[in-house]
């Protein structure tokens, strides 16, 4: 397989990977978890979102290189855009999500108040954005395959 057609599969894979975590974390998981008590809800949440970050932040990035990668080698401008996609969740994350992230996992922080129920709540419409992101990422590179 010559290496342009590895790397547009890989950006479309690796794309299509995060988004279908993503949209099973909004549609299901976190839905479930808030039919919980919030400090049930709270001590679900912290680890579902660290091995979450393990597997979703390199999906984005490994995605956002090889789309960027694509582009570069002379690939049309939907690849660099997909790839914009795709890799905005990470400042988006570092930058809109970690604080309330940061908020939920404080020591001192009363994972049974109404604050964190307030919290987790935010979390999920944050979230819903990166979602967003990467389907509109995937629809795109999966556009971008289909052209010759």
């Amino acid at each position: 397989m010559p290496l342009l057609a590895m790397l547009q599969l890989s950006a479309t894979f690796c794309a299509a990977l995060f988004a279908g975590a993503a949209l099973y974390i909004n549609l299901v998981e976190h839905p479930a978890r808030m039919a919980l008590d919030t400090r049930v809800a709270a001590g679900q949440w912290a680890p579902s979102y660290h091995r979450a970050t393990w597997m979703q932040a390199p999906l984005a990035l490994l995605s956002f290189l090889a789309g960027t990668v694509v582009w570069l080698m002379g690939a049309g401008a939907s690849w660099l855009i997909a790839a914009l996609l795709i890799g905005a969740v990470v400042p988006f994350t570092l930058i809109v999500i970690k604080p309330t992230n940061q908020k939920l996992l404080a020591p001192a922080h009363d994972p049974g108040s109404p604050e964190t129920r307030m919290l987790l709540e935010r979390w999920a419409r944050l979230h819903a954005v990166r979602t967003g992101l990467s389907l509109a990422a995937t629809v795109t590179y999966l556009l971008s395959l289909s052209r010759p």
